[in-house]
């Protein structure tokens, strides 16, 4: 599958999504930057209307306002908003979060600058110092890394610039370095993971963990997430094999490759995303081995990981729902206007298994 066409679906069910948050009436128009082109929705996106983030919420945990952050009221009409991309657009997960800040961005009306840090750190920050430079006044970040935004947070701040970030958090404080942060809950995917791999297999055997990249909090709340449960509720399933696949589909395979070799008896394997989850079936196959003779559990919620439990490679996806576009949007929007906003908005995930991956299979991105 081209990534363009991914793009292109994605972007149609964030503007469905719209509807499910409050919408801004905004006039300026939007631009983009050289990195990629603008998406355009497609049929396949239509399907999954139901699949917004959700509503962020003030009723409990710490808020944030303009006036505790110590920046100004503006409108977002006449704002410019930064985006800030960390990773190559191969992996389905970037594809969709970057089409759904820019499909939002032009449904709304809201001007627009992005950038890709293409997997590089260094380049994020520079990024970032850029989009600042040519004009950003409101910024949406989705870090690469959790430590080491400093210089960000500095530049940010001598110009009270709120920063939202999107999907990974960084270690700052909310509501003076940042103001919000929207994502998921890390840990409990990990649970929920957990809670799969112990129905797969029994509760007993030996399993592997593919973890994800060093550096962020995802990786740390997914894997403690995961292992506790499994000491939790079964202490039969042994955790044999632990190493970083990096997040991406190659590498998985090559260290799924490698364990094969060392621990030929494995039960199962736990991705700490989709595209490593992928990665384990190319090495299983290439292995000789059958549909669930090794049980594969995995998060995210990609077309093909779906896929690949609609043909019995995979036995479950625990969703981390990418479509931030409506959401980061509507909590800019009230937060320029002096409302109270969450600092942290934890969005909604479903799941998919056998009982419902055929069916659902148009929800996944």
């Amino acid at each position: 599958m081209k990534p363009t066409a991914l793009a292109r679906r994605t972007s149609a069910r964030t503007l469905l999504a719209a509807g499910l948050v409050t919408s801004l009436a905004l006039a300026t128009g939007c631009t983009r930057s050289e990195d990629d082109s603008d998406p355009k929705p497609s049929a396949a996106q239509q399907d999954n209307a139901g699949q917004a983030v959700a509503s962020p919420g003030t009723d409990s945990g710490p808020t944030c306002t303009v006036d505790a952050y110590g920046g100004r009221k503006l409108d977002l009409k006449t704002a410019t908003v930064g985006f800030s991309q960390s990773e190559k657009e191969a992996n389905p997960f970037r594809i969709a979060e970057t089409a759904s800040i820019k499909a939002e961005a032009k449904a709304q009306g809201v001007k627009l600058l992005t950038a890709n840090a293409q997997s590089q750190f260094s380049k994020q920050i520079s990024d970032v110092q850029d989009l600042i430079a040519k004009g950003a006044n409101l910024l949406v970040i989705a870090p690469l890394n959790s430590d080491g935004w400093e210089p960000v947070l500095r530049t940010a701040a001598a110009r009270h610039i709120p920063i939202v970030t999107i999907d990974r958090k960084i270690n700052a404080t909310a509501c003076k370095d940042y103001v919000s942060f929207i994502g998921s809950d890390f840990t409990e995917q990990g649970r929920r993971a957990a809670d799969q791999m112990i129905a797969a297999t029994g509760g007993k055997g030996e399993i592997a963990v593919l973890l994800g990249s060093a550096g962020n909090n995802v990786t740390t709340e997914r894997t403690k997430g995961f292992e506790d449960r499994i000491k939790e509720k079964a202490p039969g399933l042994k955790i044999v094999f632990r190493q970083t696949g990096e997040f991406a589909r190659e590498k998985g395979q090559s260290v799924t490759e490698n364990l094969i070799q060392s621990k030929p008896g494995i039960t199962g394997i736990y991705a700490e995303n989709d595209e490593m989850g992928l990665g384990a079936v190319n090495a299983l196959k290439g292995a000789g081995k059958k549909p669930g003779d090794v049980k594969i559990v995995t998060i995210d919620g990609t077309r093909n990981a779906v896929q690949g439990i609609v043909d019995g490679w995979i036995y479950a996806v625990i969703e981390s729902n990418p479509r931030f576009g409506p959401l980061a949007f509507q909590t800019l929007d009230t937060f320029t206007k002096g409302g109270k906003v969450g600092q942290d908005i934890v969005i909604k995930d479903s799941a998919y298994d056998s009982s419902n991956a055929r069916s659902d299979l148009g929800k996944a991105y």
